[in-house]
């Protein structure tokens, strides 16, 4: 009963017009995709990409993969490629460094700055402090 309220409000909105777009056309090269969402969301100037990040462009462009959506990873901490510029910061370039297949997921990521895709583990993980005693208990899970 306490959300018909909102439920109602949000049923409202969507009956609106609305005026969404996407940040690009799937058919935009993977250099124009990248350069719509630095400039246009992000809030940078532009896009560098390195020779090794140019070349897989162009591998992945071959094998008929560049109408694929990209998936940009970056520091979290900003829209640019650098941790010291906290949030949106403005007149920035974004270096592409790298690029990685997710063909499975459908899209194709670009690596910018120091990003690490995945997180690192601890120097002991807990898996280390799990065991099956002789009675069939396991232990050290929690």
């Amino acid at each position: 009963e306490g959300g018909v309220e909102t439920a109602e409000a949000v049923v409202s909105l969507c009956e609106q017009p609305s005026h969404f777009e996407f940040a690009y056309h799937l058919s935009d090269t993977l250099e124009e995709k990248m350069e719509k969402l630095v400039k246009n969301v992000y809030g940078g100037t532009g896009v560098e990409w390195t020779t090794t990040a140019r070349k897989k462009a162009a591998r992945l462009i071959a094998l008929g993969y560049g109408n694929l959506p990209i998936c940009v990873a970056k520091t979290q901490y900003s829209f640019s490629d650098d941790p010291k510029k906290i949030g949106r910061p403005e007149g920035f370039t974004v270096t592409v460094r790298d690029l990685s297949l997710s063909a499975g997921a459908g899209f194709i990521v670009l690596l910018t700055g120091e990003i690490l895709r995945m997180p690192g583990l601890p120097k002991s993980p807990a898996a280390e402090k799990i065991d099956i005693q002789p009675n069939g208990q396991v232990t050290g899970l929690f």
